[in-house]
């Protein structure tokens, strides 16, 4: 499985946009309930004005909410960011943490912001579990689970190793482009054949069981 999205996304990347570790965790905070295109379109001037949590601080609440108005929850999420760059400069001394742990005391900055950074911005391997690989880890039943945590635990388990750092990436893209909540593209998924959702289109569908990984065929 994740030999075949390797062949078709060599090195996949994530659409949020962001110059450096504090601009990835504004960014991800901000994509709560929003579309990585409305936060990349609110972020672009926003960052051009306040790349550092200094200059976030200057720039102060009021104006933040400016430029992410567009943004759902912008009120909120505004708050939050000003929170965030204010801890970061009290206690990191300006600088992103790389632990979890630390990530997560971040306003704002839940499990799935904090894997997100890691991977992206430290180059740890987690997995950062959106609707997206939460749909899809239960759809065609490679990691069933009722709470993103515990399709976390499970994918951690059972992804190859060399396929690890990438596979929340592959994931996530699969499921915006190919394998959609509504109408899922089934007839051009590199997986259909390794599919077992009873929604699967283009053939008829395996039944629906757990399977052990070396029959889902991850490699």
């Amino acid at each position: 499985m994740f030999r075949r999205f390797s062949v078709q996304r060599p090195e996949p990347k994530g659409e949020l946009e962001h110059v450096n570790p504090f601009t990835l965790v504004v960014a991800v905070a901000l994509s709560a309930q929003a579309t990585d295109a409305g936060v990349n379109k609110a972020t672009r001037a926003l960052f051009a004005v306040a790349d550092t949590p200094e200059k976030m601080l200057a720039l102060g609440e009021e104006k933040v909410r400016d430029y992410i108005k567009t943004i759902g929850l912008y009120r909120n999420k505004a708050k939050n960011v000003i929170a965030l760059s204010q801890m970061l400069v009290d206690r990191f001394g300006g600088e992103v943490p790389k632990t979890r742990e630390e990530l997560v005391m971040l306003p704002g900055v839940g499990r799935k912001t904090a894997n997100v950074v890691m991977s992206m911005a430290f180059g740890i391997p987690t997995m950062a579990v959106d609707t997206h690989i939460f749909r899809i880890g239960n759809r065609i039943r490679l990691a069933p689970g009722k709470t993103p945590d515990e399709v976390e635990d499970k994918l951690m388990r059972i992804i190859p190793k060399p396929y690890l750092f990438h596979a929340h990436h592959w994931l996530i893209l699969h499921g915006r482009y190919c394998c959609k909540a509504r109408k899922p593209e089934c007839e051009r998924c590199v997986i259909a054949d390794l599919c077992r959702s009873p929604e699967k289109t283009c053939s008829v569908p395996a039944p629906l069981v757990e399977l052990p990984p070396q029959q889902i065929g991850l490699e």
